[in-house]
């Protein structure tokens, strides 16, 4: 072998030898980097909120329309279609929409084929003569009076003139309405809650109507039968004077079936399902998290009523970063928002 080759061959041998320590250095050095990374805790970055106490409610939704009352047994109803009481010709009208009205007001007037409103006025003025000075019979003062009747359309209840739908010279038989007036201040709201839910229903309950503002009215009326159509029952809801609401608007509801007041209520975000499905909250004591089993009630406003061992009021508890946290897991604060409460007559939603 000469020279060439074995200076060759110790080079080979070198370059592996160096090779091989270099394999030794990098393996021992990813091995003490992997137990320094074991040996520093992962710390999650989350928010927090707090437990407070609050009033929370359980409630069913509809979609109603506001309409003017019906009538009861106490009540006239409070609105009417009038319709001209005889067929002629209008001749007069003295409102206009918009203009409040008593009980007995002239709306219409109108000329029949046979006579003239003017000409009853002058025969009902003439009886009245007549009859005081005993010279006609009580039976044709009534006569001239209900004929004249019969060419005057008046308000048949106090409130307001939403609509007038003839005009003078217009023609009109029994069948034309000639106006509508409504009371305002008596509506309610007519919705229709699947019969599946209206056994909660009781006359009393409070509804929200959920309009700009809210208003609170009271469930007066549940009906006993189901509309097979559609599967619900007609419920009303009273309205208070001066809502602000108007007839024939479409509006959401809530009807109040329970409440709890001064319950543990948790921001809804921070309670989450665990692997089992069980309902958990993630506890904050000091710069850890823990999760805490907990039992959820009503729903509202996005707060959760819960109750566990141990919880308060004031606890602290993760609310973003909340899912999937392992047991005491290290934690960082960032930007922890400030929760509310909510309040009794706030918006709510059923139990989950």
């Amino acid at each position: 072998m000469n020279r060439k080759h074995i200076i060759a061959g110790l080079v080979v041998i070198l370059a592996a030898g160096l090779g091989v320590v270099a394999l030794i250095k990098s393996r021992g050095a990813a091995s003490a980097s992997a137990t320094e990374e074991e040996a520093t805790p992962t710390i999650v970055t989350v928010q927090t909120g707090a437990l407070k106490l609050a009033t929370l409610h359980r409630f069913i939704e509809g979609y109603g329309t506001v309409e003017t009352a019906p009538a009861t047994s106490d009540a006239p109803a409070a609105g009417a279609m009038i319709s001209a009481p005889v067929a002629g010709v209008v001749t007069k009208i003295t409102v206009v929409e918009g203009q409040h009205v008593e009980q007995g007001d002239l709306l219409v007037e109108l000329n029949s084929g046979t006579t003239t409103a003017e000409n009853a006025r002058q025969q009902v003025e003439r009886q009245k003569k007549l009859y005081a000075e005993q010279n006609t019979s009580l039976k044709n003062l009534q006569d001239a009076e209900a004929q004249l009747a019969l060419l005057r359309v008046t308000a048949p209840l106090s409130g307001t003139v939403v609509r007038v739908n003839v005009k003078p010279g217009q023609a009109v038989d029994l069948t034309t309405v000639v106006a509508e007036v409504m009371d305002l201040n008596r509506l309610v709201v007519s919705a229709g809650i699947p019969a599946s839910e209206a056994g909660e229903l009781k006359t009393g309950n409070e509804v929200q109507v959920l309009a700009e503002p809210p208003v609170t009215a009271i469930l007066s009326f549940v009906s006993p039968a189901v509309d097979a159509s559609n599967g619900t029952v007609l419920t009303r809801a009273t309205l208070p004077a001066a809502s602000g609401l108007r007839p024939g608007q479409f509006v959401s509801l809530r009807v109040i079936t329970a409440v709890h007041t001064n319950c543990l209520a948790a921001p809804t975000e921070c309670v989450v399902a665990d692997i089992n499905g069980q309902s958990v909250i993630a506890l904050v004591k000091g710069d850890e998290a823990t999760q805490t089993p907990v039992q959820t009630g009503f729903r509202e406003n996005g707060w959760l009523e819960i109750a566990g061992t141990g919880l308060k009021a004031g606890d602290a508890v993760v609310t973003v970063g909340a899912y999937g946290l392992p047991e005491k897991t290290k934690i960082q604060v960032m930007n922890s928002p400030t929760n509310e409460a909510p309040s009794a007559g706030s918006n709510s939603s059923t139990t989950p």
